[in-house]
């Protein structure tokens, strides 16, 4: 059985903890929404920020909402190398052992020791999704996309609960690897 997933490209971006918002962008500082996201209760946040490395800093960087208990810088590979750090491949949450980052908001900045990873690539599903995938919570997957770089990647995580929608998340590296568009389907491979 076939089961096919839209793929999400996942641009660079930051996960903030409410602390770190308010240093940032002053007291009480409440995030903006720009747009949903297919996961269910977040968003792209109108705001952005500069993360600095030791070769470059890269400006304008999106927030995702909602905060987070603990700050995330999420990059590309060919980010992480730009800026002069050397990100680990983790899944969301992480962190620890993770190098850190200098974050530059309008309001002030701050110094993180640890919080900057390269999303390990994974499927969100529902738990009925899961269930038609032929998949749980946790499962490491491949992925089939078709077309002219079509490939298949492998060492996909499964993330599966009530809080997750069917989407694929891919970080812009892996996407341009593919050839992946704004309607790209991946085939979940077990």
């Amino acid at each position: 059985m076939s089961y096919k997933v839209k793929i999400g490209l996942s641009n660079k971006h930051v996960h903030l903890q409410q602390e770190h918002l308010e240093i940032l962008f002053g007291k009480g500082y409440e995030l903006t929404h720009k747009k949903p996201l297919v996961q269910p209760g977040q968003f792209a946040s109108e705001e952005t920020v500069d993360i600095v490395g030791p070769k470059k800093t890269l400006k304008g960087v999106r927030i995702l909402g909602p905060v987070r208990p603990e700050t995330q810088v999420e990059l590309a590979m060919t980010d992480a190398r730009s800026i002069g750090i050397k990100a680990p491949v983790r899944e969301s949450g992480k962190l620890e052992g993770t190098p850190g980052c200098k974050i530059i908001g309008p309001c002030g900045e701050i110094e993180i020791d640890h919080g900057v990873m390269v999303a390990l690539r994974h499927v969100h599903l529902n738990p009925q999704q899961a269930i038609e995938a032929g998949v749980k919570d946790k499962d490491i997957v491949c992925l089939k996309i078709d077309g002219e770089r079509g490939l298949i990647f492998d060492n996909v995580l499964v993330r599966s609960g009530d809080k997750h929608e069917r989407e694929v998340h891919l970080d812009t590296d892996e996407g341009n690897a593919a050839g992946c568009g704004p309607d790209a389907i991946a085939e979940i491979i077990k």
